[in-house]
């Protein structure tokens, strides 16, 4: 069972987020939520999650900048960042080339989603 982290300063969107993630069954075990790329950095060294789903745009710290640092802390962190259709272009070119292994777009579709993190 892959253990998976989310990060968004939306709780909604947090929640839509891990009902999809647990309705994969014995797949992936949501181990916890931060609401930004500070407390993300904090719970990663704590819980060790196999995956990271991070939003772009949060208050505190960034998805970007959090990126960047838990790239520096562990080379093999496999974060996938999440963000509005919109959002898209420039800062999904930049969340590649600092190391996500891909961008979720909202709003979600639970199968384009699921098949993200299968491919981790």
């Amino acid at each position: 069972m892959k253990r998976v982290l989310i990060v968004d300063d939306s709780i909604s969107v947090g929640r839509q987020l891990g009902k999809i993630i647990a309705g994969a069954g014995e797949e992936f075990e949501v181990i916890g939520h931060a609401k930004n790329g500070a407390e993300a950095i904090q719970v990663h060294q704590v819980e060790r999650p196999d995956i990271v789903c991070m939003d772009m745009n949060m208050p505190v710290m960034d998805g970007l900048t959090a990126l960047r640092t838990l790239v520096a802390i562990d080379r093999d962190v496999k974060v996938v960042m999440v963000t509005s259709l919109g959002g898209v272009g420039e800062k999904y070119t930049e969340a590649l080339k600092l190391g996500a292994k891909n961008v979720i777009s909202k709003p979600f579709e639970p199968d384009n989603v699921l098949r993200i993190l299968r491919e981790l």
